[in-house]
């Protein structure tokens, strides 16, 4: 999925990179869950939604994978994306 997303070795795919994201994400493969919440957030390969961003960033952070872990440990980017989770999680219910 990599490869395809970033055009490594192969013709850029985003449709492709998102197949396999979700392959991997669906088998439980934490880093695939967290790049499959962040092509949703960004609308990469898919439309943009947001109750399927909290979806896969909540399953890669229930499989111990911090959601800070998604974004290096930036501070501010943990900060946002637990206030989004929240806001989002709070106005869908």
């Amino acid at each position: 999925g990599v490869c395809y997303e970033t055009g490594m070795g192969v013709d850029q795919d985003f449709t492709e990179a998102v197949r396999l994201f979700r392959l991997a994400a669906e088998q439980g493969d934490v880093d695939a869950q967290n790049r499959l919440g962040r092509c949703y957030w960004v609308n990469t390969g898919v439309e943009e939604n947001h109750a399927e961003v909290v979806r896969w960033y909540e399953l890669a952070a229930m499989a111990k994978n911090s959601l800070g872990r998604c974004y290096g440990n930036d501070t501010g980017v943990i900060c946002f994306i637990c206030f989004f989770t929240f806001f989002f999680c709070c106005r869908t219910v």
